[in-house]
């Protein structure tokens, strides 16, 4: 009975009092407008906010889906300004604290180093980046890190280069006289070359490297010329018979995608890893690092992290062939089927950077062109 009375009289109040009830719902309501108003745009901005931007110098097609799952999986838009890595670097340079860059992607760990000696990177201050990357693969602070490996190695056309010859083929070797008009390699220019010629400062001292060279070049088959895949071809086509070129140049050959000429080319020549019986063969990195003036720091360092996860990595060096920094990712089954436990030289990848400026040096005295 109480609670019987108690609804009649709620309900006489309200019919009572229904208009000056309508009035304060519609105060309250259009007060709080504004502060919906507001915090409708806060969450606008945020949104438009979360992005990461990224110059690279990385000519892969397949980093395009890569940038897509990334915003699907963390809702970071991916902007991207693509070029050659010396024309970002000075585009970097003039944009100075200005600049809408918060990572910097590429290829060869002395196209890093050249921005690190500017002083545009930050330190890496993440243990989820810096703990499963190995410290030869890390920039000196960890300014930058790799996010996957190729190796720069040796193919021969079986029918003009014995297994004798070929076993336990050294970097070194390939300056005696028997390699005398039979070695094709592209230009000193190329900044492949440059830190491989680094890495043999690094590991022999600049005196016998430049002795080296200076072989080396005289077994030339023909003018340096063309990319990576122009060497392997040559050799294909018996204009060389051997020729030095990074590992993956074989793998995206092998695939088709570079169609089926080239995949003949790719059927005819066999792929030998260097310096097996002592240091190992010599090795590149592609990489990234996280830009001082970068705007979206946090975005950047969670870039890198999706980089180097073990689902991000079995992605990439099965669609770049390269081979994967996680020690627990196999790389593509077509380079795999050319071993995966080759031996590889630890030194230092900074060093190619470091010893870059002697490398091209010692290259113009050697008359490599």
């Amino acid at each position: 009975m109480a609670l019987s009375r108690r609804n009649k009289n709620f309900n006489k109040f309200i019919v009572e009092n229904h208009s000056q009830l309508g009035k304060i719902f519609l105060m309250k309501l259009l007060y709080k407008i504004p502060l919906f108003s507001f915090l409708f745009i806060i969450a606008f901005e945020t949104l438009y906010a979360s992005e990461v931007n990224i110059y690279t110098s990385r000519h892969y097609d397949s980093d395009e889906s890569l940038y897509a799952e990334f915003t699907k999986e963390t809702g970071i838009k991916v902007n991207v300004i693509s070029g050659k890595g010396s024309a970002l670097l000075e585009r970097l340079k003039a944009e100075g604290k200005n600049s809408p860059a918060d990572i910097f992607f590429t290829v060869d760990a002395g196209n890093l180093w050249k921005v690190q000696k500017e002083g545009l990177f930050s330190r890496i201050n993440s243990k989820n980046i810096t703990s499963i990357v190995p410290k030869n693969l890390r920039g000196p602070n960890d300014e930058w890190v790799a996010t996957a490996k190729r190796a720069r190695v040796i193919f021969y056309n079986p029918k003009k280069v014995s297994e004798s010859e070929i076993k336990n083929l050294s970097y070194e070797d390939l300056a005696k006289p028997e390699w005398k008009g039979r070695i094709a390699i592209r230009s000193s220019s190329n900044m492949y070359n440059q830190s491989l010629v680094a890495s043999l400062i690094s590991n022999l001292g600049e005196k016998v490297t430049e002795e080296w060279a200076k072989n080396f070049v005289a077994n030339f088959a023909r003018k340096p010329q063309g990319n990576d895949r122009s060497q392997i071809i040559a050799v294909a086509n018996d204009e060389a018979d051997i020729a030095i070129a990074n590992s993956y140049y074989l793998g995206i050959m092998l695939s088709r995608s570079k169609g089926d000429e080239q995949l003949e080319a790719a059927k005819k020549v066999k792929m030998h890893f260097p310096n097996q019986q002592n240091r190992g063969s010599h090795i590149n990195i592609s990489g990234a690092g996280i830009l001082k003036n970068s705007p979206n720091k946090d975005n950047a360092v969670s870039f890198l992290e999706f980089l180097l996860s073990e689902r991000v990595q079995n992605y990439m060096v099965n669609i770049s062939f390269e081979y994967p920094v996680l020690k627990d990712v196999l790389p593509n089954p077509i380079m795999a089927a050319f071993g995966t436990d080759f031996k590889v030289d630890e030194v230092s990848v900074a060093s190619y950077g470091e010893l870059n400026p002697q490398a091209v040096k010692l290259m113009d005295r050697s008359g490599w062109q």
